[in-house]
């Protein structure tokens, strides 16, 4: 493997990208730029949120908070599409209103490219893994699936691959379930 001969940039150095429509993420010291997400992309979000923002309602045993930035290390730095925390454990994963430590769960949605779904299905899970989520979830509207991964022995492990007739369930939330259609309709 190559030596990387280019300076490695630190959160601090995100202060100087534009303010933008644009998504900028830090991960070990690499900048990546993604475009605004598009309608379809929302739509999913959206849904996604709503969903689970109806759960909690009825079961309050969380924070849902979409598109905050997480900042794990001066030099990873990143912007989910959506993030659920325990109540109990808040305190503990979120400083100067930013998330900083192993969150419950991490949900992020495949943007159009290759590039893109690359740093979703391996760059990103590696790094969420690296600092303790619990649970991932990959949606890729474009397949209409999802991608289930569950923290063991410090990794991200896919537990299920689920398509769009299937339900959605996890111990993280109590009595959830999720028709997967009702994510997909637009």
């Amino acid at each position: 493997m190559a030596a990387r001969i280019e300076p490695l940039l630190t959160v601090a150095d995100l202060d100087s990208c534009p303010d933008d429509t644009n998504r900028y993420e830090l991960i070990d010291g690499e900048l990546f730029v993604s475009r605004a997400p598009g309608i379809p992309h929302q739509r999913v979000l959206l849904n996604l949120e709503v969903a689970l923002s109806n759960y909690l309602s009825g079961h309050p045993i969380g924070i849902l908070v979409p598109g905050a930035g997480a900042i794990f290390s001066d030099y990873d730095a990143v912007i989910p599409d959506l993030v659920f925390v325990r109540n109990e454990r808040w305190p503990e994963v979120v400083s100067n209103n930013k998330f900083t430590a192993g969150l419950d769960l991490v949900i992020e949605i495949l943007s159009p490219g290759k590039e893109n779904r690359d740093r979703d299905l391996l760059v990103k899970r590696q790094l969420y893994a690296k600092y303790g989520i619990a649970e991932y979830w990959i949606v890729d509207r474009e397949n209409r699936s999802v991608e289930v991964y569950r923290s063991r022995d410090a990794r991200l492990e896919s537990v299920a691959s689920l398509r769009e007739e299937d339900q959605l369930t996890t111990p993280l939330l109590p009595d959830f379930r999720l028709d997967l259609t009702a994510i997909f309709s637009l």
